[in-house]
């Protein structure tokens, strides 16, 4: 095998709290994440001309070292010890720096790519390890289900019983820097983080624990988000919030004509916007 093309989900996240700065300069967060299927597609390919290359073509996304998933070639390519060159070729459909995980899932994808195209033979678990070094995000979207998420991110309990839903996601195309929200977050909780359960029997479960810590810092700086979440629940969906640091914001619907027709009322309505309907995974 020489080739091997991979679909790099997205990520939204139902529940994001911040529980405390770390030394380290990272935050202890508890997320619950979930895979929908909006995906970058990536190829990747063995080369007899040493070195690395990645390409994408997409604004704001850097082609070679700076990127996240010539990083994650380089980890497999210096461990495999292969005398063989890496070729990574991104076709990008997640919107970048958006918070969906895009650059995370990209990574985890040519880690699990290059791990079958090197015949490594790495568990998940290894797989896992590696990535961490790499982005916070990146376990999950090795982890391969939706999850509890602890730690940094990389502390992972499965959620199997949660609804599959229609999700709408509405990005503004305004720019939100995941270190600036970070560094302007105060942390004012004083009672203890509620008990988050196990499972979810049906939607309005799931939208009981809907919540972001980080909505605070964003929503004041940019309302067009609070905006958002105001004009997809007037188009019927159950719940609405921002994923991750933002800017995109996640409707979530049960039917998929619902889900449709708000995703075209909100294109129709603001042409220079994101929006689009996906589902679950």
């Amino acid at each position: 095998m020489h080739s091997v093309t991979l679909q790099a989900p997205a990520k939204v996240n139902y529940r994001l709290d911040v529980v405390g700065r770390r030394p380290d300069g990272y935050h202890d967060l508890r997320m619950i994440m979930q895979q929908v299927n909006l995906c970058d597609e990536i190829t990747i390919s063995r080369s007899v001309t040493p070195g690395i290359r990645v390409s994408c073509g997409a604004a704001h996304v850097p082609d070679g070292e700076e990127n996240i998933a010539w990083k994650a070639a380089r980890a497999l390519l210096e461990l495999s010890g292969a005398d063989t060159g890496i070729e990574v070729h991104i076709t990008k459909r997640i919107p970048v720096a958006a918070g969906l995980g895009g650059g995370s899932s990209d990574c985890a994808t040519v880690l699990q790519g290059l791990n079958d195209l090197l015949e490594l033979g790495l568990s998940r678990e290894r797989l896992m390890e590696i990535g961490v070094r790499l982005g916070a995000d990146v376990p999950f979207f090795l982890f391969g289900t939706t999850a509890r998420a602890e730690g940094i991110g990389e502390l992972l309990t499965p959620l199997a019983a949660i609804p599959s839903l229609w999700v709408v996601l509405v990005n503004p195309n305004v720019p939100v820097s995941t270190a600036w929200v970070y560094r302007n977050l105060q942390l004012t909780r004083k009672e203890p983080l509620a008990k988050l359960p196990d499972s979810f029997d049906d939607v309005a479960a799931l939208c009981a624990v809907l919540s972001n810590d980080l909505e605070s810092v964003t929503i004041p700086a940019f309302p067009v988000i609070g905006e958002i979440k105001e004009l997809l629940r007037s188009l019927g969906a159950a719940a609405a919030m921002m994923s991750g640091s933002g800017p995109t914001v996640f409707g979530l619907f049960v039917e998929e004509a619902a889900a449709r027709a708000a995703a075209d009322a909100i294109g129709h309505q603001q042409p220079g916007w994101f929006a689009v309907a996906v589902e679950t995974l």
